[in-house]
């Protein structure tokens, strides 16, 4: 990852893919801001990080993705430390039996992936436009190929499904990724806004970091059929990375491994289903953001 050091804040970097991506950031000489709800698994990825690369530059802050005052509060406290060069609106609910709620009362999945990162981008946006060339990048899936949004019942209230659920969060990020580029673009703005995933990475397959992550092996046989379409989280963190610091990304694409079905590979442009990137079910997924949020994503220009 050749360029520039940069001011980055990564949220859910306490475990998984989070901490994967910031210990390649500081690997690469970035400082890295980590964005938690749990501050004492926060201080814990800290200190790992310190200890595995020396000189790293590592803060933490407290923000729950789930309780927009949270969101707030956490992101005043980041945009204090000074312009923001790169956000990876990495953390995320992965599914649910049953329908929870957030602090506010949307349904947990919407409301954590979708709506919180929503309200973070939206309150971070002055920070990122005062960077001259900050990127978001946000976290998208293979399941939004398999689902739509339905705007009509977000929180799904009427019927409900986990699975259903999740993959219909990250079809609303990767939805509003797409279209915040696009509103960037049209406002003349400094910053881009890029969507990445990560493959179908396990836990299980991933480097060992204790005492962050820790994963359970399962036999070897399975390992080894595992390992044709799947990959450890530390290799799947290399889109994300690279979409928020690669010199070589535009604003508006979408990373991912290059392999077959996008499981697994090297990170590489891939194709979003061409839903994902619909502009009135973005333009009203903007607005009912905006409604159940109480922000509104103001995009402007440096030069405005």
């Amino acid at each position: 990852m050749p360029g520039e050091r940069r001011r980055v804040v990564v949220t859910g970097a306490t475990a998984g893919l989070g901490y994967f991506a910031a210990e390649r950031l500081v690997t690469a000489g970035h400082q890295v801001v980590l964005a938690a709800r749990d501050a004492e698994r926060a201080v814990r990825a800290a200190d790992l990080l310190r200890d595995r690369v020396p000189g790293a530059d590592v803060d933490t802050v407290a923000l729950d993705l789930a309780d927009l005052a949270s969101v707030r509060s956490g992101a005043a406290t980041v945009a204090a430390g000074g312009p923001i060069d790169g956000l990876l609106a990495n953390a995320g609910v992965v599914g649910s039996r049953r329908r929870r709620t957030t602090v506010d009362g949307f349904e947990l999945q919407f409301g954590t992936n979708h709506l919180g990162h929503f309200a973070l981008v939206s309150h971070l946006l002055p920070a990122l436009e005062s960077s001259g060339r900050a990127r978001v990048v946000h976290l998208g899936s293979i399941s939004h190929r398999f689902v739509r949004l339905d705007l009509d019942d977000p929180m799904m209230v009427s019927s409900y499904s986990g699975s259903v659920a999740y993959a219909r969060s990250k079809l609303a990020v990767m939805t509003f990724g797409f279209d915040l580029d696009r509103r960037l673009r049209a406002a003349g703005s400094s910053i881009s806004s890029v969507v990445a995933h990560p493959g179908f990475s396990w836990e299980s397959l991933s480097d060992p970091r204790p005492p962050v992550v820790e994963p359970r092996r399962p036999p070897a046989v399975l390992t080894s059929i595992m390992h044709t379409f799947s990959q450890g989280k530390e290799v799947g963190a290399e889109p994300l990375t690279q979409a928020l610091v690669g010199d070589d990304v535009v604003g508006g694409e979408y990373w991912g491994p290059a392999g077959w079905f996008q499981l697994t590979g090297a990170p590489a442009r891939v194709p979003a289903r061409r839903h994902a990137r619909d502009g009135s079910t973005a333009a009203r997924l903007w607005q009912v953001s905006t409604e159940l949020t109480g922000v509104q994503p103001t995009v402007a220009s440096t030069t405005t």
